[in-house]
């Protein structure tokens, strides 16, 4: 919408605040709520003034005035709050020139599209992610010199088949929940989730999100939501309002909902496939006569998004535990290669009719992922695969999980640590360079970020470690 329709949707809501966000380097969604009166033609084309010293990898103490610049298309009525809340997302300047931030992920993500355009390859890049989550009803965890710990729990887990609710709830155990692995499409009463998700997709949908399902996924208490794809900072946004949603509903059910990549062992982790396409006049770039009825630009970009894929990593994966989701023997793909149908491997190629619908994707992120960062990256990383003509390789249209030993080991796998992934990033980042889309300056301060990180968990001793060391 435009400042005057913006302006207008305050008006007609009777907002008494304005809600200006922004995402921090990590990918955590930020806010300051202000009086609506002050929101007027002027403020928007201003800006707002805040302290980017405040921000974990952005300025220093001596440098920290910056300034919020709302994106007005970008306007919703919040669902949540119990006065009248208009919510905009804002992309950070630097005060004095107005030029874009250079270490703010969602300028990032509009330089990447922009990018795009300037290399003459396409004009427009669509995302479709696909972000999981968990639901707990009780969690606790301890991080202190004498105690690391931590405890999950859900009145539909796998694990309380045997479980004595009566002295908690009054009504005993019903015995209707998922088992592990189990917990795909079956219906309600094992499904008990239906209506915390029914509520979440229509909060979304009231919200001006465009979405299409919901279902219970693979894992114990696992969930997935449904969001139509979109152009790339906008799909970036919406992820942010997707998280949103569910961690507010959730929290309104008495409920706990996270995205971290693998909550509990035992069963699978939690992904983010992000389906993409390039477009360019309004036809599609991916569509053609090659494999699976690709381009040959197509097969390119794929190319470059498995050169790339374990300095992506450090970016699309980013926590310590997304590697503990990245492991074989679970749905979650390790090995390097691409195939049309096959879910094995981390780059797949989603059956369709329309050459409208023909699209790549990249099974290997996760929704711990700063989005706008994330979907930066996997689109630099393929043009970077269409600019050289990298060759991404013969399909393969095997179970890759099945092959014999030998075969196995000539794969190429993803990285298997976040330390693994900072290093390979460190010596493979030219390709986001390009365009100055992302930035030297960028990169360091998030590597020393996500090191902190390593550091944090690598020095911290772990339970299972007592138990296999304690009595040597």
């Amino acid at each position: 919408m435009s400042t005057k329709d913006f302006l207008k949707l305050i008006k007609d809501e009777e907002a008494d605040y304005v809600d200006i966000r922004f995402t921090d380097p990590k990918g955590k969604l930020q806010h300051v709520t202000l009086v609506s009166d002050l929101v007027d033609e002027d403020f928007i084309e201003e800006g707002f003034m805040f302290d980017g010293s405040s921000i974990a990898g952005w300025k220093s103490i001596d440098q920290s005035d910056m300034k919020l610049v709302l994106d007005t298309t970008s306007g919703y009525v919040d669902p949540f709050y119990a006065e009248k809340t208009v919510c905009v997302h804002c992309t950070v300047v630097e005060p004095d020139t107005m030029e874009p931030y250079d270490r703010d992920p969602r300028g990032t993500a509009e330089k990447a599209e922009s990018y795009l355009k300037a290399s003459g390859i396409g004009d427009t890049f669509y995302c479709g992610p696909e972000a999981e989550f968990f639901v707990f009803d009780d969690v606790r965890y301890s991080v202190s010199m004498n105690k690391v710990s931590f405890q999950v729990d859900a009145i539909d887990g796998a694990w309380n088949t045997d479980t004595d609710f009566r002295s908690e709830t009054g009504v005993g155990n019903t015995g209707h929940r998922p088992g592990v692995k189990g917990g795909y499409f079956p219906v309600n009463p094992i499904d008990d989730a239906q209506d915390m998700r029914g509520e979440m997709l229509s909060t979304m949908k009231r919200m001006g999100m465009k979405v299409d399902k919901h279902h219970h996924e693979v894992a114990s208490c696992q969930h997935e939501l449904g969001l139509i794809f979109g152009t790339l900072t906008k799909q970036a946004d919406e992820i942010q309002k997707y998280k949103y949603v569910i961690h507010n509903v959730a929290q309104a059910y008495g409920k706990s909902a996270t995205f971290m990549p693998k909550p509990m062992s035992g069963d699978n982790g939690t992904g983010m496939h992000v389906n993409m396409s390039i477009w360019k006049d309004g036809k599609p770039l991916f569509a053609g006569d090659k494999y699976a009825d690709l381009s040959q630009e197509a097969l390119y970009f794929i190319g470059g998004i498995l050169k790339h894929a374990k300095a992506l990593n450090a970016i699309t994966n980013p926590t310590t535990n997304s590697y503990k989701r990245l492991i074989p023997g679970f749905e979650a793909p390790v090995l390097r290669a691409f195939s049309a149908r096959n879910r094995s491997g981390c780059v797949r190629i989603p059956w369709s009719e329309s050459p409208k619908a023909k699209r790549v994707e990249a099974r290997f992120p996760d929704p711990a992922a700063n989005p706008y960062l994330c979907f930066a990256a996997l689109l630099m990383a393929g043009l970077d695969g269409i600019k050289n003509k990298i060759d991404p390789g013969p399909a393969s249209d095997k179970d890759l999980y099945d092959l014999p030993p030998e075969e196995l080991a000539a794969i190429p796998t993803v990285c298997g640590s976040l330390r693994e992934a900072l290093d390979e990033l460190e010596k493979d980042h030219e390709f986001l360079l390009a365009g100055d889309v992302f930035t030297k300056g960028q990169l360091e301060g998030y590597m020393a970020l996500k090191w902190e990180e390593v550091y944090a968990y690598e020095h911290t001793p772990h339970p299972i470690e007592y138990k296999m060391y304690y009595s040597c």
